[in-house]
């Protein structure tokens, strides 16, 4: 017996697979969300790597931004769900989730037991998100990967103060055309994110342990950054960008064991 979640976000899609024991059995993540191909190339992978096909699995749950699309979907969660869920089972003792996705930022405060009791998202704005620091690294000529390991040979923080990416970008090349050090800039547009982040998470209550998820969470320079925004010490998550794939998988898991033709959420 199988489930299997998956996350189609804006930017990529992830996928995981458990057993009824909750053990991951594979799991894999693309680049390329919705709109795209990503979801069926992650599937395609995940089936590869596990060697199991689709008449394997018993129940199927989707999330994310393009979780309406995804036809295989037995059901559909919304992120924030599972989000928490997947976080929780990885670290029980997470109060506060930040999770910063491609095209939004989602903060949320849990209970102990791991239940959502606010939550707030901007996805009005790219400024904080992922896709910010992606026009950021080309106009620094560098990966988005490469992003933090500059910021970290800065010799001063250049502040960023436009909180429009558009005004941002034209911004950062001012500052580069003065003579401003690319690493001292990079050093900015990380305080710059971490400071409308760390705005986002005030909102809904910041209390340890806090969590952070998605693909900038892999940037060393943008944690560093939030947790001096905080005043807080900020724990990545375990495979940080697949946490709402799991919970989405473990919400399925549950379904299977209670009742397949009852959903546990709406």
């Amino acid at each position: 017996m199988y489930a299997l979640g998956i996350d189609i976000g804006s930017a990529s899609s992830k996928v995981v697979i458990i057993d009824k024991e909750k053990n991951v059995i594979a799991n894999a993540v693309v680049p390329g969300g919705a709109g795209t191909t990503g979801p069926v190339r992650v599937v395609d992978e995940i089936f590869v790597k596990s060697g199991l096909a689709w008449e394997d699995i018993t129940r199927t749950i989707a999330t994310g931004y393009g979780r309406i699309g995804f036809q295989r979907a037995d059901n559909q969660i919304s992120e924030i769900t599972c989000h928490a869920l997947g976080v929780h089972h990885l670290v029980p003792s997470v109060r506060t989730i930040i999770d910063i996705g491609g095209q939004d930022v989602k903060a949320m405060s849990l209970t102990p037991e791991g239940i959502v009791s606010r939550f707030a998202m901007n996805d009005k704005c790219a400024a904080g998100t992922g896709r910010f620091l992606e026009v950021m690294a080309r106009v620094l000529e560098v990966d988005v990967s490469e992003l933090g390991t500059l910021a970290e040979q800065a010799d001063a923080v250049i502040d960023i103060s436009s909180t429009c990416a558009v005004f941002a970008e034209s911004e950062v090349i001012s500052r580069l055309a003065s003579g401003v050090k690319p690493a001292d800039v990079a050093a900015g547009i990380h305080q710059s994110v971490a400071r409308r982040v760390a705005g986002l998470a005030v909102r809904v209550g910041v209390n340890p342990d806090i969590v952070l998820t998605g693909g900038v969470a892999k940037n060393g320079g943008l944690v560093n950054a939030l947790a001096d925004e905080l005043q807080q010490d900020i724990t990545v998550a375990p495979d940080c960008q697949l946490t709402g794939a799991l919970g989405a998988a473990l919400i399925a898991m549950k379904e299977i064991t209670i009742s397949a033709s009852q959903p546990m959420y709406a």
